[in-house]
């Protein structure tokens, strides 16, 4: 697992290094106010992406543990921006007490511990089950409905979708299972930068103006293929052929392209133009993984079914 790791971290290291020259060139050759405020922000990205890519490559290196705690914290933090931007009422505060320091915790020690079972029916049985449960306590019935819909969407996109991203490391393919999540990850952040990066330079036919205003069909089509080529390529960080790979990997782009494309609608509903601002140049860290939270659990259970051993 080390070597092959080993090649694909210095390939992307590689490619932020190169990355870093271009920004740097278009920076000094940028006079426009439009060019250098689009420079700024490519170079700004860049530099969270080198931020990005040690986090995550030291937390491989560490082990299993050391990823469950990096998505743990993630989770949290996916969680908390969701919910700085979503109403509430004073009835919803236990349900979110509980949504962050009981059900959010006991799932990820259900990951760790590798207790499959429980960690697959937890928040969408007993959790979905409780919280509204415990929320009637309060009293308050004002659109109960619509605060226990937002109660559950939290939770399943920022905890139980994002977890099927580490669950990966469960999962016993013949394959160390870290490559299925280094796999992962660099197919669907690959599509976004491959459809940001097309998208500027042809984009010209806007897919969807009122929910993403920067996405276009260029970028979607252009950037799509070169993230399933790619993951064609890297066949050999899992347990597929390349025709399963570039099939595989077809989903996951697709998935996290949808990803993204719905929780910039809720955005939208929300008169919100990014989840939050931690990560310069990208926002919040839910607008980082707003991809992974429709991708891992479709590619966790097309792993789990098809080619566990």
């Amino acid at each position: 697992m080390t070597s092959l790791f080993s090649l694909v971290l210095a390939a992307i290291l590689g490619l932020l290094a190169v990355a870093s020259a271009i920004g740097f060139i278009l920076q000094r050759r940028a006079t426009e106010p439009g060019s250098v405020a689009t420079v700024q922000n490519l170079n700004a990205r860049i530099r969270s992406w080198w931020i990005m890519v040690a986090i995550f490559g030291g937390a491989i290196l560490l082990g299993e543990t050391a990823v469950v705690i990096l998505f743990a914290f993630l989770s949290f933090m996916a969680l908390r921006e969701f919910w700085t931007l979503t109403p509430s009422r004073r009835g919803d505060h236990l349900a979110l007490f509980l949504s962050f320091f009981v059900v959010l915790p006991v799932h990820y020690v259900l990951l760790g511990t590798e207790w499959y079972g429980l960690f697959a029916i937890f928040i969408p049985v007993y959790a979905f089950l409780i919280l509204p449960a415990v929320a009637t306590l309060t009293g308050d019935v004002n659109e109960f409905l619509a605060r226990s819909a937002r109660v559950q969407w939290g939770l399943m996109l920022t905890v139980y979708s994002i977890s099927h991203a580490p669950a990966l490391l469960m999962l016993q393919t013949g394959t160390p299972a870290a490559l299925l999540l280094v796999y992962l990850v660099v197919v669907v952040q690959l599509s976004d930068v491959f459809q940001y990066v097309w998208g500027k330079l042809l984009g010209k036919h806007r897919f969807s103006p009122n929910i993403s205003p920067s996405k276009t069909l260029e970028g979607l089509f252009g950037g799509g293929a070169s993230a399933i080529l790619v993951g064609t390529l890297l066949y050999r960080l899992t347990p597929f052929s390349p025709l399963q790979a570039a099939a595989v990997s077809t989903v996951i782009v697709v998935a996290g392209f949808f990803g993204g494309f719905v929780l910039s609608a809720i955005k939208r509903d929300l008169n919100a133009k990014d989840w939050g601002y931690v990560i310069e140049g990208h926002g919040g860290v839910l607008d980082r993984l707003d991809s992974i939270t429709f991708a891992a659990p479709l590619f966790f259970h097309i792993v789990r079914y098809w080619f566990t051993t």
